[in-house]
């Protein structure tokens, strides 16, 4: 019997309870898992890699994007057997979270694009923004006629830019919710954007197994995707059904 919503409107629903236990029970089939889990890197008594969630996620979704740090990804890599790594992103943040004071200051995080099957399966929309540059025509994936030696051969593909477009930056300068978040480890809406939209065709629907304060839910509803998350703490729960019932949409 599939559990009752803790929240709910047209778009989006939003679970009460452990990922591990309700995500089997809702039998969701999502274009894309957009999740952020506890890295486990600190003795913070929510902080706990709940094990075996990949695979969890891989039973509802092909596609995912995963939040961490490079330590996560190594001590958690057995954890993604299955899964296929198509490419990263960083961004970077306007302060930081070291925990050591004899290490560079990390201002950064980054996010994993991961997939089963075939890649021409998965949805991967072109990822661009407006360039400033003057031009006619419409802009495309074009293969080169020769590759570089550093690809091995494999013939690489630019953009041509002729629309006055550009492919967006693997690396995002935008401000952290530092000061103003509901949730530890809350992520703002401007990073979770361009992912889902990367990933997540429209109407189509995306899943959150730690929901936290429903930002992932918010970017997914203001770009015209549905969206499901799940958060065990009943206190954000209720932090991201006030944040959703509200009229007035955060500005990205």
């Amino acid at each position: 019997m599939s559990p009752q919503p803790y929240y709910a409107d047209e778009q989006v629903q939003l679970y009460l309870g452990d990922m591990r236990e309700v995500l089997p029970s809702l039998g969701a089939k999502a274009d894309l898992i957009l999740a952020d889990p506890p890295y486990g890197e600190t003795s913070l008594a929510w902080d706990r890699w709940p094990d075996g969630w990949p695979a969890l996620a891989a039973t509802a979704a092909s596609s995912m994007w995963c939040f961490g740090s490079m330590r996560m990804f190594l001590d958690r890599r057995a954890d993604f057997d299955g899964w296929k790594l198509s490419q990263d992103v960083v961004w970077e943040k306007h302060n930081g979270s070291g925990f050591a004071a004899d290490r560079f200051k990390r201002v950064h995080e980054i996010a994993t694009h991961w997939y089963r099957g075939p890649w021409s399966a998965i949805t991967h929309e072109v990822p661009t923004e407006k360039s400033g540059r003057r031009g006619g025509g419409e802009g495309g994936m074009r293969a080169r006629a020769s590759a570089r030696d550093h690809t091995g051969k494999i013939a690489a593909k630019t953009w041509d830019g002729s629309d006055g477009s550009r492919l967006l930056r693997s690396v995002f300068k935008i401000r952290s919710m530092h000061g103003r978040a509901l949730h530890p480890t809350e992520k703002p809406i401007g990073i979770l954007d361009p992912l889902i939209r990367y990933a997540c065709p429209p109407g189509g629907l995306v899943v959150d197994p730690f929901a936290g304060s429903g930002s992932t839910l918010d970017a997914a509803r203001q770009s015209g995707r549905r969206a499901i998350g799940i958060e065990a703490s009943e206190a954000y729960c209720e932090a991201a059904a006030r944040r959703l019932s509200n009229l007035t949409l955060e500005a990205m």
